[in-house]
């Protein structure tokens, strides 16, 4: 990328929320940090979350997730995406417990972006959030070969050294 700044090329990004918007617009919670989760997670697991939000008006945000049921995190990228809300059907097992199983999404009013273009960029969102929770993998990355060709010089010069110390033993 083109970086315009003195800026170096591992340092992290600064947000432009506040504390106190986190607040608010959070339920007094800590913002989620989706770089991390993109970590602990994967990245699979953070593209389906992105994708699977639907309205739900029993929810204190008013979304819920697919993915991650119940989750506190609103739905930030709704105008993109736009309202759809999930149909469930309802079985009950030999024990009588019920279960809710997924049958479909309906679009209630449709989104800036249609769904091949939200996930596309969903997908491009979650691959720049891999890249951001840790810039400096690239660099790393690049030294491997290195790393590999040192290691294998000296397990060389070992072997080599083993062989002149036992070559009147054997």
């Amino acid at each position: 990328g083109l970086v315009l700044t003195d800026a170096k090329f591992t340092d992290k990004m600064t947000i432009a929320m506040t504390s106190e918007q986190s607040s608010a617009w959070f339920n007094k919670a800590v913002a989620p940090d989706l770089t991390v989760i993109a970590k602990a997670r994967g990245l699979d697991w953070l593209y389906n979350f992105l994708i699977n939000f639907y309205a739900d008006p029993t929810r204190p945000s008013g979304w819920n997730n697919l993915t991650f049921e119940n989750t506190g995190m609103p739905h930030i990228l709704w105008q993109l995406q736009g309202i759809r809300t999930a149909h469930f059907e309802v079985h009950t097992d030999e024990a009588g417990i019920e279960h809710k199983e997924f049958k479909n999404f309906e679009t209630v009013e449709a989104g800036l972006l249609s769904e091949q273009e939200y996930k596309d960029l969903a997908r491009d969102l979650v691959n720049f959030l891999d890249y951001s929770s840790e810039p400096a993998q690239l660099i790393r990355m690049s030294l491997a070969p290195w790393v590999l060709l040192f290691v294998s010089l000296f397990t060389f010069l070992a072997y080599m050294l083993k062989v002149n110390y036992f070559k009147d033993i054997h």
